[in-house]
């Protein structure tokens, strides 16, 4: 009977696992998706489109690696929040990223939510530079857990 629970829970804790780490994998693609979509925005004019797209890029990373913690949260403030106190304070990642975090959710509330808001092609192009490391500093770190499990 021992033996059989034991299987039966190694089972189980296996497909949790791969549910978790199906979680992460598809954010980080999504993550990319947008990534691409807002390099995209900014080939036809679209610049405050764009910053839009790449601070979602940034998002969903940030949520692939909430993923393998199994937590997340409802509103911007509380994974930008969590992510500050749990990966940038701990020495996790450096305080860079959470800066490059910070800057495009402002950025992208200003372009979205304020009137007359022109977001410069310049503007634009930094933010999909700032996406693109802050993605390939998440698709680093996640690839050596997702190698560990």
């Amino acid at each position: 009977m021992y033996c059989r629970s034991l299987k039966m829970f190694r089972r189980e804790s296996e497909l949790v696992l791969n549910k978790i780490l199906e979680l992460s994998k598809y954010r980080l693609s999504k993550a990319r998706e947008e990534l691409d979509t807002s390099i995209e925005l900014i080939g036809i004019g679209r610049f405050s489109q764009s910053v839009n797209r790449s601070y979602y890029s940034i998002f969903h990373a940030v949520r692939a690696l909430f993923a393998i913690e199994e937590v997340d949260f409802k509103k911007h403030s509380g994974v930008i929040s969590h992510f500050q106190h749990n990966y940038i304070k701990t020495g996790k990642f450096e305080k860079g990223l959470s800066n490059i975090i910070v800057t495009a959710n402002v950025i992208r509330n200003q372009s979205d939510y304020n009137d007359f808001v022109v977001v410069t092609k310049e503007e634009a192009s930094k933010q999909v530079e700032n996406a693109e490391r802050f993605l390939k500093e998440m698709e680093n770190y996640l690839n050596v857990i997702f190698n560990e499990m």
